[in-house]
């Protein structure tokens, strides 16, 4: 690879956008307040000329950023929305997040996400309740506004893991800021 290659793929790499990592995968445990504010602040895109940066606020459009999300490995009991005490504690850092200065006007969609085993309807439901579990954790455990909090079942029909439909990432809880 020639020096100009390079140079033009380490650009191409700085300016990718920060839904091209598509957030974080955080286990129980892992979700500290600083993490998830950074995840689910929205960046503002940026855009590329030759090898110049050029950011939104430079007079030029630039293109719509990916929104803001993290994904949360919380625990449930088999084929329940019953949020488990690790789980709790982890939804309480998410709390925090949320009431954040950065984060503290803005609205959110809670996804709840399964793995394909048992049907697609069943699926459907059980994440559906799962995310409207976390949204009732937010809401009526640490009062965070409900106009604030979504709660969309999203089935099995979004898998992190593709290779492996049942990895544990595929049974997740997306929290994904709406506002941009």
């Amino acid at each position: 690879m020639n020096v100009r290659s390079m140079l033009v793929f380490c650009a191409m790499l700085a300016v990718l956008p920060a839904g091209a990592q598509d957030g974080p995968v955080l286990k129980e445990g892992e979700a500290d307040v600083n993490t998830l504010v950074d995840a689910l602040t929205p960046k503002k895109p940026v855009r590329m000329r030759g090898f110049k940066i050029v950011r939104e606020d430079a007079g030029t459009p630039a293109p719509a950023a990916a929104p803001a999300k993290a994904h949360l490995l919380i625990t449930f009991d088999t084929n329940s929305a019953n949020l488990s005490e690790r789980a709790k504690t982890s939804l309480d850092a998410v709390g925090q997040a949320l009431g954040s200065d950065k984060l503290s006007g803005a609205r959110f969609a809670i996804e709840g996400h399964a793995d394909p085993r048992g049907g697609a309807a069943a699926n459907l439901k059980l994440s559906q309740l799962r995310a409207q579990s976390v949204r009732d954790y937010l809401v009526n455990q640490l009062q965070i506004d409900a106009a604030r909090l979504d709660a969309v079942g999203k089935g099995a029909q979004e898998p992190m893991n593709k290779t492996n439909p049942q990895a544990p990432e595929n049974r997740r809880v997306t929290i994904v800021n709406l506002t941009r």
